[in-house]
């Protein structure tokens, strides 16, 4: 009898072993940024859009990257570029913001400026139903 509740628990354990691994697995890739960061600009790249629709596009569910700003930073400045129409949507200590490209940006879309030390999240959205490989610029150099 104990037999076999033994072989009953076994494959639960085992099935929850490997749900817990997978999810470490997907976690979000994370990047940690101070005033000596190198190279600069840092270029992380992966996917735009998602399946969440939002006022900022089509986003992914998990943040694309999260930054970790270890100190805060007078000038910090993100630019995402992709062959598709890509949003920035930022959540950090300062609040969520989302960013559109224009004809300023060159179609890029940017964010720069002071950057309090904190996590933030960053979403590579994307305006049409596509997902297009992406480019994440960042630097603490004024174009």
């Amino acid at each position: 009898m104990k037999t076999l509740r033994l072989l009953a628990i076994l494959p639960i354990s085992l099935v929850m072993s490997l749900v817990f691994t997978e999810a470490n697995l997907a976690q979000t890739p994370s990047v940690q940024i101070n005033r000596t960061f190198q190279p600069d600009p840092l270029v992380l790249n992966g996917k735009s859009g998602g399946t969440v629709k939002s006022n900022c596009g089509n986003i992914p569910t998990e943040p694309s990257q999260v930054i970790q700003v270890t100190e805060s930073l007078p000038y910090l400045r993100l630019t995402v570029e992709s062959q598709g129409k890509p949003t920035l949507l930022i959540d950090g200590p300062g609040g969520r913001f989302c960013v559109m490209a224009d004809s300023y940006s060159g179609g890029k879309p940017e964010q720069s400026g002071y950057w309090q030390a904190g996590r933030y999240s960053v979403y590579v959205g994307e305006l049409s139903q596509q997902q297009h490989n992406y480019s994440l610029s960042i630097s603490q150099h004024n174009k």
